[in-house]
C-alpha cells in the first residue's frame, strides 16, 4: 500500500470526510477489516491480499492510511470518525435511523470462525450470513436501517447465529430448524411507532439462531449508574435514621 493519497468521495461523503492526519480509533480499524472480510468471502480478495491489508488496517494509526485499502472495494468510502458521529438515537426517533440507500454490509461468513457486525453500521434490505462450525453476530441495537423493513436470512449448519435487536423493533422469525431451532424473543409490549421490522429466516442444521432483546450498552450505563445512586441513597437514609 503505497498511495497514500485519500480517494475522492461522492458529494454527500464529503462533509464526513476525516483529515489524512486524523487520529483513527480501533472502531474505525475494525470497520476496514469488516470491509475486507466481505471482500473475501465475495471473491473479490484473494487470501494473499485479504491477509495483507488485514495487517495494514490493524497496524494503521491515521486515516490517512487506512483510506487506500479499501479504496477498490465496493463500500470504500472515506471512514467516518467516531468520536464525531451521533450518539444513539433516542426511544422515539425511529425515523432518524432510517436512512435508505445501501447498507454498509451485506453479508458475514463464519467457517470455523466467527464475525460480528454491532456498533454504528447500517442493515441492508437483505443481509446474508452462513455459519459452518463457527459463530456470528448480528446487533442491531445501534445500528441504522436501509428501509422500514429489513431480511436478515440466516444459515447455521453446526454452528450458530445470534441477533440482538433493541426493544420497540419488530421481529418476525420465519427460520427452519433441522435437529437445531430459531429462538424467538420474549415480546411483552407491542412494537414503537415508526420502528422499523425485521425478519428472520434461513435453515439450522445441528445449529441455531437466537434472537434476543437489549437496551444498548449506553442505556445499560445509565441503568447501573441509576441502581448505584439508589443504592447510595438507601444507605445515606440508613446511616441518617441510625443517628
Amino acid at each position: 500500500m503505497t498511495d497514500d493519497a485519500v480517494p475522492a468521495v461522492p458529494d454527500h461523503h464529503r462533509a464526513a470526510a476525516p483529515a489524512p492526519d486524523l487520529r483513527a480509533s480501533d472502531a474505525d480499524r475494525e470497520r476496514v477489516a469488516e470491509v475486507l472480510r466481505d471482500a473475501l468471502a465475495e471473491g473479490r480478495l484473494d487470501m494473499a491480499e485479504f491477509e495483507e491489508r488485514l495487517e495494514a488496517a490493524y497496524k494503521a494509526r491515521t486515516y490517512g492510511e487506512l483510506t487506500p485499502i479499501t479504496r477498490d472495494l465496493p463500500t470504500a468510502t472515506a471512514p467516518t470518525p467516531v468520536s464525531f458521529t451521533k450518539e444513539p438515537v433516542e426511544k422515539g426517533s425511529w425515523a432518524a435511523r432510517i436512512v435508505g440507500g445501501e447498507g454498509s454490509s451485506t453479508g458475514g461468513v463464519a467457517i470455523m470462525s466467527g464475525f460480528q457486525r454491532k456498533g454504528r453500521w447500517t442493515v441492508p434490505k437483505r443481509f446474508t450470513c452462513f455459519a459452518f462450525m463457527g459463530g456470528g453476530e448480528i446487533d442491531l441495537r445501534e445500528a441504522n436501517f436501509a428501509d422500514r423493513e429489513v431480511e436478515i436470512d440466516c444459515v447455521a449448519i453446526m454452528g450458530g447465529v445470534q441477533v440482538i435487536v433493541p426493544p420497540g423493533v419488530e421481529v418476525v422469525v420465519r427460520g427452519i430448524g433441522v435437529m437445531g431451532g430459531f429462538d424467538h424473543p420474549h415480546d411483552d409490549e407491542p412494537p414503537e411507532p415508526g420502528a422499523p421490522r425485521v425478519v428472520i429466516g434461513g435453515f439450522a442444521f445441528w445449529g441455531g439462531v437466537a434472537v434476543e432483546r437489549k437496551v444498548t450498552r449506553a442505556e445499560q450505563k445509565r441503568l447501573k449508574e441509576e441502581r448505584k445512586m439508589l443504592r447510595e441513597q438507601r444507605r445515606e437514609e440508613r446511616r441518617n435514621r441510625e443517628d
